[in-house]
């Protein structure tokens, strides 16, 4: 469903990486590899259109995501290093207006439930700015659990989650890759997704 072709991405002067090719399909993961500096972020920035290759083509269902942006931005959900949360809102408001954004209906109720399923119920109607650096990316989940998308991109999920959220990610990537969905995600830290290998890519050899 996803897949890469002769992907090629340098910065600046520096070429990251060149021919990379890979395939993803319905109910599989990839774990993106590589030391700091590497290309990961940058790997995982071209998958989601936000960057556009050096070389090479990404498609979605056989298109180019260049010719199929609309699409491809409903099907795709990416999480990365910035959480995008307005902090004069509260994470029920933030929640609800990045549905609204993505032309998503996303009811209350069902937005309270994302909150609290992360650990943020008695958060709900405070300021965002209040979060601590570790419900941030609670609030991150949160968004990607509504999503609807059936691609999530993620870069480094785990980072600034206690023992309890590193779990609660696991679980979470595992039933959707078990549902059919695909994931591609980056890590420093090991990552347990019961009764799953992922496929993994290494960028910057």
């Amino acid at each position: 469903m996803l897949s890469a072709h002769g992907l090629t991405c340098e910065r600046g002067e520096r070429l990251l990486f060149r021919n990379l090719d890979f395939e993803l399909g319905a109910g599989e993961a990839l774990l993106v590899r590589g030391g700091n500096g590497r290309g990961k972020t940058s790997l995982l920035r071209i998958l989601c259109g936000l960057s556009a290759p050096a070389a090479g083509e990404v498609r979605w269902r056989g298109e180019a995501i260049a010719r199929a942006r609309e699409r491809y931005g409903r099907e795709m959900t990416y999480v990365g290093h910035a959480n995008g949360i307005k902090d004069d809102l509260t994470p029920l408001e933030n929640l609800r207006l990045a549905a609204a954004l993505g032309g998503r209906a996303l009811g209350e109720d069902a937005a309270k439930a994302a909150l609290a399923r992360v650990g943020l119920a008695r958060c709900i109607d405070l300021p965002a700015r209040v979060l601590s650096f570790g419900q941030r990316p609670r609030h991150a989940l949160a968004g990607l659990a509504t999503a609807g998308a059936h691609l999530w991109i993620l870069d480094e999920p785990l980072t600034g989650l206690d023992v309890d959220g590193v779990a609660m990610v696991e679980a979470m990537i595992g039933e959707h890759v078990r549902a059919g969905g695909l994931a591609i995600m980056t890590t420093h830290q090991a990552l347990r997704l019961e009764g799953l290998i992922p496929q993994t890519l290494s960028v910057g050899d």
